[in-house]
């Protein structure tokens, strides 16, 4: 099983983060973590999805992605070609007594208390997987109350961005195919919904 962070572009639209989920759901692809949100561009979003592969090549559903008439690029983001980071909201327990230690631990992961309650004391982290998962296992034993997770959020390395290449513009051609496709869905679940009423019309008639 292979794990991989797509980054996705996608036209600001309504409706778009559905149709693009629902694509990993329809080929059983299991999606670890899903983001969108504001790009530099207020007509962009950018999606970032983790999906692990087990016996589907990523490609298949990569191309049914770019044939989606809202998708402008896709780009697949290498954990050493990237920064990735994700971030922790977690509350934990703490008394006089383990207050210190509890303190001590988010410092030495270089996060943050963002806020303190009698017995308790919300964390806030930020970093990759990696970091996120040790940080929990050792708050754990003062006893976590509550936790909130963001998916991933990935950056290529260097100068060069996502879009430095020319996006993959929106043709009025793609648009008329992909409703006509939509249209011709429709047809033929009209049509075979009229079959099974005749059939059962039929059915009747002759019982």
């Amino acid at each position: 099983m292979s794990r991989h962070t797509l980054s996705v572009l996608v036209e600001n639209k309504p409706g778009v983060l559905t149709r693009v989920a629902g694509l990993f759901a329809r080929r059983d692809f299991n999606i670890e973590s899903l983001a969108v949100g504001p790009t530099e561009h207020e007509d962009v979003s950018r999606i970032t999805l983790v999906v692990t592969v087990e016996d589907h090549p990523l490609e298949q559903v990569t191309k049914q992605l770019n044939k989606l008439v809202n998708v402008l690029k896709i780009v697949e983001l290498e954990p050493a070609a990237s920064v990735q980071r994700e971030l922790l909201l977690v509350k934990v327990r703490c008394d006089q007594e383990t207050r210190a230690e509890v303190m001590a631990t988010v410092q030495l992961f270089r996060a943050k208390i963002v806020d303190v309650a009698v017995d308790a004391v919300t964390v806030e982290a930020t970093g990759d997987s990696e970091k996120i998962e040790a940080l929990l296992r050792v708050l754990e034993p003062f006893g976590v109350k509550e936790l909130v997770q963001s998916g991933m959020v990935a950056i290529g390395r260097g100068s060069r961005s996502i879009a430095d290449r020319p996006l993959r513009s929106i043709t009025p051609e793609d648009v008329r195919a992909h409703h006509e496709g939509n249209h011709a869905h429709a047809a033929n679940g009209s049509r075979d919904n009229h079959n099974r009423t005749h059939r059962k019309q039929m059915s009747d008639h002759h019982g």
